[in-house]
């Protein structure tokens, strides 16, 4: 028999907040994590727009040796590991006594390759790049941090799928455990803010310029909608084997139900119908769900043209005459990219824990295709059981999830 797939430890470090409770009551109170960042402007970005994440000091959490090869983005993903392993009640000692697995999303680390070019250009001395250039510019930047700080001997493995690369991380762990490949993984999502890992998507008009009204900047679904909004953090789910978790008296939040995943096989960056539409076929049907049982439906919906009018289509299609609550939350969180697929998972659970679908915000006017869905553009105080979220990305790569509440 398959194995059965829970989480039981979440932590979170976003625009939303710098921990569960945070981001749970910006969630429930409508909050948007969205500015207008001065410095891109200056930089001659199209949009300054962007979500709003602080760099964490480490100093005395991590020693210098430790800090110096971590980029932003890892130690974003250090902080919510932290809020995670202490939310799943697992310790230092569990970890050096156990092998325990490490997935974690992650498809880029822009701002440590400019500064070493940089010094190589302005300097002409490699040896002036430091130590820890090498490892904070690598994409596994994340994985190899993570795994050394928590001493982590299971799998170890940067899953790189563009936006889908969260989602990725979460459905390969869950896989490893049906499988009996591992008992825990350690799973999740990172995206650096910074200007350097985004300018060329202002560069190709991706972003939103609706600068005079920040806020009101991202809104997936909506007929008016001009552009994604970049963001990002980091999100870690803890999930294991359900009698492993039962044997170790954990706190068991949720249950993986399954994974499904398609290609587009199309164009690089326009996504099409058939892709996210076989993508969530998949993932119904490996997690034996019918579509009445999904409550809500976590949408990947970025606030772009096609890529929400085409998902609008695969969800209408998938579901017909069932009509579970849709949103984005990236409504509230702009699109965090590469931590996206983990932190809307968090995100969703965070719902469901508390009875409360998050409002769509600014979904004002919908057009034909987001008209056929349930778009709350206000917060809808209910009761649901299980989800389902989409996360898709650059090149066609599609992540679906279904989880449900225990």
């Amino acid at each position: 028999m398959e194995k059965r797939v829970v989480i039981t430890g979440m932590g979170i470090y976003s625009c939303l907040g710098k921990n569960l409770d945070e981001v749970k009551n910006s969630l429930y109170n409508g909050v948007s994590g969205i500015i207008l960042d001065p410095v891109r402007k200056e930089l001659g970005f199209r949009s300054g727009l962007t979500s709003k994440v602080d760099v964490p000091d480490l100093k005395g959490q991590l020693s210098r040796a430790q800090r110096v090869f971590m980029p932003e983005q890892a130690k974003y993903a250090y902080v919510a590991t932290v809020e995670a392993l202490n939310n799943a009640k697992i310790d230092q000692d569990y970890l050096d006594a156990n092998s325990v697995g490490l997935l974690y999303g992650n498809d880029s680390s822009a701002e440590p390759v400019y500064k070493s070019v940089e010094t190589m250009f302005k300097k002409k001395n490699t040896t002036l790049i430091g130590s820890g250039g090498i490892f904070q510019s690598m994409n596994s930047t994340v994985t190899m941090n993570l795994g050394c700080i928590f001493h982590l001997r299971g799998i170890n493995l940067t899953i790189s799928g563009a936006c889908a690369s969260g989602s990725h991380a979460i459905g390969l762990g869950s896989l490893l455990i049906r499988n009996g490949l591992e008992d825990m993984v350690v799973c999740g999502g990172a995206q650096e803010v910074n200007p350097y890992a985004v300018g060329s998507f202002d560069g190709i008009s991706a972003f939103s310029t609706r600068e005079d009204a920040p806020t009101k900047a991202s809104r997936p679904f909506d007929r008016d909608r001009d552009g994604l909004v970049p963001g990002g953090g980091a999100a870690t789910v803890i999930i294991e084997e359900y009698e492993h978790a039962v044997k170790r008296g954990a706190n068991i939040i949720a249950e993986i139900k399954g994974w499904g995943f398609s290609s587009n096989g199309d164009h690089i960056s326009s996504p099409n119908v058939a892709g996210p539409a076989k993508s969530l076929e998949n993932c119904l049907r490996l997690s034996g769900v019918n579509v009445n049982e999904i409550g809500y439906v976590n949408a990947h919906a970025t606030s772009t043209h096609i890529g929400d009018m085409n998902e609008a289509k695969a969800i209408s299609q998938i579901f017909g005459d069932c009509k579970p609550y849709v949103t984005s939350t990236k409504s509230q969180t702009g699109h965090e990219m590469w931590m996206a697929g983990a932190s809307e998972v968090i995100y969703s659970i965070l719902m469901m824990k508390n009875n409360f679908v998050a409002a769509n915000l600014n979904f004002e006017n919908p057009d034909e295709d987001s008209a056929k869905l349930n778009i709350p553009g206000q917060r809808v105080d209910a009761h649901f059981d299980m989800f389902l979220s989409n996360s898709f990305g650059f090149g066609g790569t599609n992540s679906t999830l279904i989880v449900k509440n225990l």
